[in-house]
C-alpha cells in the first residue's frame, strides 16, 4: 500500500471527508497515520470536532485496533521558516525576515515557492524515521487542492528544480519529486456520479498521467441507494400508471387513485437518476482505475459517520494493503468495472 496518499477532487465532492475517512481506514492494527491539510481551511478540525489545528502534529483520533490518526495544518510561512533554518541556519534572522514581510512575499508572490513548501513538508513526514530507523508514520494522507490544480500543485517542484539547477532548493525539489513520482505515492480523485465531476475526474487523470504522477483510485462519494428493483425501474421509466395502480390495489392500498400521480412522478425521477448514474459509472469504468464507493450520510458528516465511512473503505480493500494499484493506468481496468460494496453506498462531502 502506498505510504503517501493524496486526495483531490472537484469542489463539493467531499474530498476532505474522504481524506479523513481514508486516514482512519489506514490507521488500523496499531498503525499511525498523519492527515495533512494544505489549503488553510481547517476542514479537518471541523470534521473531528477539535480546535483549529496549529502548525504541529497532534493526535485527533484513535482507530479500532489501536491505530492513531494525527493531523497537521501546514502553513506556508512557517514551513519556509523551517526551510531557512534547515538549509541556511538563519534562526533569529529568519524571524526578522518574517517581521519585515519577506516571508509573506516569498510565499504569495514567488512562483511555485508556496507549493514547494507545502508538498515538501508533507514529503518530509513521509520520509521521517525514528531513532530505531523505522518510519514515524505508516501512512501520510494529504487533503490536497481541487482537481483543477492538483497536477500543477504536485508537479511544481519540477519547475523549481529547472530554475534552480544547484544548491539546497534544487536538492529539495528533486527529493520531493522522487517521493511524488514513486510507488510510495498514490493520487486519488473524489467524484460524484454526476456529469461535471466525472468529466473533471477524467481530465484530472489524463493530466496526472501526462505528468507521470501515480494515479491511485477513483473515490465515488455520496452514492445514493437504488430504491427500486429492475422491474420497478422499467415500469417507472415507462410511466405505466395503470400498472402501478393495479400493484397498489393488490397491495391493499386504499384510495390509490390519488396516490398514483405523485408516486409515478417520484418513481420516474428516481429511474431517471439511476439511468444517469449508470451512464457516469460506465464513463468511470472506461478510465481503467479501481474504484471505491462511499454512502451518502443523510444527516451530514459526524465523527461516527467518519468511522462508518472508514469501515466501508476497509470492506472494499482500501487500507488493508491487499489492493495497492497506485500508479497503474489501464492495468487496473479489469477491476474498474466492478462496483465495490454492491454500489448501494453513497458518500459525504465537506
Amino acid at each position: 500500500m502506498s505510504r503517501f496518499q493524496v486526495v483531490s477532487g472537484k469542489g463539493g465532492t467531499g474530498k476532505t471527508t474522504v481524506a479523513a475517512a481514508l486516514a482512519l481506514a489506514l490507521a488500523t492494527e496499531g498503525r499511525r497515520t498523519l492527515l495533512v491539510e494544505v489549503e488553510g481551511r481547517q476542514g479537518i478540525a471541523q470534521l473531528f470536532g477539535s480546535e483549529a489545528l496549529p502548525y504541529e502534529e497532534r493526535r485527533i483520533a484513535v482507530s479500532p485496533g489501536g491505530g492513531e490518526v494525527h493531523a497537521l495544518a501546514i502553513d506556508a510561512e512557517r514551513a519556509l521558516l523551517d526551510y531557512l533554518q534547515m538549509f541556511y541556519k538563519l534562526g533569529s534572522a529568519g524571524r526578522a525576515l518574517k517581521k519585515l514581510g519577506a516571508i509573506d512575499f516569498a510565499t504569495t508572490v514567488a512562483p511555485g515557492v508556496r507549493d514547494v513548501l507545502l508538498t515538501g513538508k508533507a514529503c518530509e513526514a513521509v520520509r521521517r524515521k525514528d531513532r530505531r530507523g523505522e518510519f514515524v508514520y505508516d501512512h501520510v494522507v494529504m487533503d490536497a487542492p481541487p482537481t483543477g490544480r492538483i497536477t500543477r500543485f504536485l508537479n511544481v517542484n519540477d519547475e523549481v528544480a529547472g530554475l534552480a539547477r544547484i544548491g539546497p532548493i534544487h536538492n529539495q525539489a528533486q527529493a520531493v519529486m522522487r517521493v511524488l513520482k514513486s510507488p510510495e505515492t498514490a493520487v486519488h480523485l473524489v467524484t460524484l456520479l454526476e456529469e461535471m465531476p466525472v468529466q473533471e475526474t477524467a481530465d484530472g487523470i489524463a493530466e496526472l498521467r501526462a505528468a507521470d504522477l501515480p494515479v491511485g483510485r477513483i473515490m465515488v462519494n455520496m452514492v445514493r441507494p437504488h430504491l427500486l428493483d429492475e422491474d420497478a425501474l422499467r415500469t417507472a421509466s415507462g410511466g405505466r400508471r395503470k400498472e402501478i395502480a393495479k400493484v397498489l390495489t393488490r397491495a391493499g392500498v386504499t384510495g390509490s387513485a390519488g396516490l398514483v400521480r405523485p408516486l409515478v412522478e417520484q418513481a420516474a425521477e428516481h429511474a431517471q437518476r439511476v439511468g444517469l448514474e449508470r451512464e457516469q459509472r460506465a464513463v468511470l469504468a472506461g478510465l481503467g482505475l479501481p474504484t471505491a464507493e462511499l454512502p451518502l450520510l443523510g444527516e451530514g458528516v459526524s465523527l461516527s459517520g467518519l468511522y462508518d465511512l472508514a469501515t466501508e473503505l476497509r470492506k472494499q480493500g482500501v487500507g488493508d494493503g491487499t489492493a495497492d494499484t497506485a500508479g497503474q493506468g489501464p492495468g487496473g481496468a479489469e477491476r474498474a468495472g466492478k462496483r465495490p460494496g454492491g454500489g448501494s453506498g453513497q458518500g459525504v462531502g465537506s
